[in-house]
């Protein structure tokens, strides 16, 4: 499916991106993957780091806000996988028009030069804090969800549709409580903070991640949203598998911060269908007659939700212990 396409990946340097790019260049022949970014250093080092892979990488420094710029990074892109993101919750805080103006009005950008440059596949990055959110991250992410699930309504004959893959932190990656208690151990610490002990997460790792932007690309009609198949673990639990016998420091929940990750509401339940290892949220409008849904997984209940706290397979210390020896912490 990727052999011989053109890719663009924005936000290409962050953690995604990288794995995304190994990824592909490990299991496909793409024609080239442009990565899409404003850090010129951070481009350097991913260069380095894949100069085996120089014939088939193209390094374009430019900012989602910058419509012009993006159009011009699209020609001839066959797909492209949006990534790029003011994600961390107190600086999106603090500056809030920032945050609007690449996490919103970066997507309307996306969306724009997505059209406009015969792109025939977008994939956008949302997060769970797009579930009823509680910090402006969140909103910010809701909004750019909601314009890419309407932007299948201005495909009108051309060869283009729009999707979404969703998921919380990812094991190991910047802002993974992993690398803050990591950071704590190695400096000897014998009890480790938690927020809340009640709290729970998701446990999914970069390839996973990058595997569910895949089948969407694959799959998609225009308008879904992928969920995985996940395990939760309570955080506390994953307190004791890094540091045995370690004390629990409860110092409060955080602004902005949730107890659980919710990827599925109840409101959502309407539309969302549950297959072997995902689900999927049906846009509840449709636009166009190419978005036919393949509805051969089976319909949620009315009232289904799928949270970090409700779900049914749960991590044990000795589980999150053994899939930790393969998490890499993101540097």
């Amino acid at each position: 499916m990727l052999n011989n396409k053109t890719i663009l990946v924005t936000g290409g340097t962050g953690s995604f991106g990288k794995c995304f790019t190994k990824y592909v260049l490990t299991h496909y022949q793409p024609k080239k993957i442009i990565i899409y970014s404003r850090d010129e250093f951070k481009q350097w080092l991913m260069a380095d780091e894949f100069k085996e892979y120089e014939d088939k990488l193209r390094f374009f420094i430019g900012d989602v806000r910058d419509l012009s710029r993006l159009k011009r990074a699209c020609e001839g892109v066959d797909y492209i996988i949006h990534a790029a993101a003011l994600k961390q919750v107190p600086a999106c805080e603090y500056n809030p028009n920032e945050a609007i103006k690449t996490n919103i009005h970066g997507a309307m950008n996306v969306i724009d030069a997505a059209l406009d440059c015969g792109v025939h596949k977008v994939v956008a990055l949302s997060t769970d804090k797009a579930v009823n959110p509680v910090n402006l991250y969140g909103g910010t992410k809701l909004v750019s969800d909601k314009l890419f699930v309407a932007a299948n309504a201005y495909a009108g004959t051309k060869d283009i549709n729009f999707s979404i893959v969703r998921y919380g932190n990812v094991a190991g990656s910047r802002g993974s409580v992993i690398r803050v208690f990591d950071k704590l151990i190695k400096e000897g610490a014998s009890e480790l903070p938690v927020t809340d002990v009640r709290m729970t997460r998701f446990w999914i790792s970069l390839t996973q991640g990058v595997e569910l932007v895949i089948k969407a690309l694959a799959e998609a009609k225009g308008g879904e949203t992928f969920i995985s198949k996940i395990p939760s673990f309570k955080v506390t639990d994953l307190a004791e598998a890094m540091l045995p016998g370690c004390g629990i420091k409860e110092t409060g929940i955080r602004p902005g911060e949730k107890l659980h990750e919710i990827m599925v509401t109840t409101e959502d339940s309407y539309t969302t269908y549950e297959y072997d290892k995902h689900f999927i949220v049906y846009p509840q409008m449709v636009w166009n007659n190419k978005q036919q849904p393949d509805l051969s997984g089976h319909k949620v209940e009315e009232g289904f939700s799928y949270s970090s706290d409700n779900n049914t397979e749960w991590l044990s210390v000795d589980a999150i212990r053994e899939l930790l020896k393969d998490v890499e912490l993101e540097k």
